[in-house]
């Protein structure tokens, strides 16, 4: 995800609890960051952590947080009263196609039964949530060199996080 964002934002921080290849070797969760740190923090955290990830990462980030996460992260009671009752989303953006996760490495020919969606925070913007999906488009953005580096090892369990400045 990192090196995607790098295309478009001008400074991309990234880390991982593992070596993937791209970015720095830490958990996020134990860095210190200061309040206003970044302008954005972008990140697929790990399901069980994804409420402790928004909740620093809306800390951290100046503009907004962006995750990306499974459709059912809307669904708890406890995290409705800790993030959502009174910070929502302002956007919420369902894949309509099946986004397959696999660990440290990317399959050209994967599938899942999951569904994925993105929960956008801007601080700017207005408290409502908008819903919105993210229409077929895999194929059309994924390109040959995607898969280059999918020979990577894959650890056992993963903490992913990227911390980005937009370009001026």
């Amino acid at each position: 995800m990192a090196k995607v964002l790098k295309e478009y934002f001008g400074e991309v921080r990234a880390s991982d609890a593992f070596q993937y290849g791209y970015g720095a070797v830490r958990n996020y969760l134990d860095v210190p960051y200061e309040a206003n740190a970044v302008d954005w923090v972008i990140t697929n955290p790990p399901f069980r952590l994804a409420e402790d990830f928004v909740q620093r990462s809306l800390l951290v980030a100046r503009r907004g947080v962006a995750i990306l996460a499974r459709t059912v992260f809307i669904e708890s009671v406890g995290r409705y009263r800790n993030i959502f009752e009174k910070n929502p989303p302002t956007k919420f953006a369902q894949y309509t196609e099946r986004v397959p996760m696999l660990r440290g490495r990317l399959d050209r020919k994967a599938s899942t039964a999951t569904g994925y969606a993105w929960l956008v925070w801007e601080k700017t913007a207005a408290s409502s949530t908008r819903l919105m999906w993210v229409p077929p488009c895999r194929k059309a953005l994924e390109r040959d060199n995607d898969y280059l580096t999918s020979a990577l090892p894959t650890p056992p369990g993963r903490i992913s996080t990227g911390k980005i400045s937009r370009k001026k």
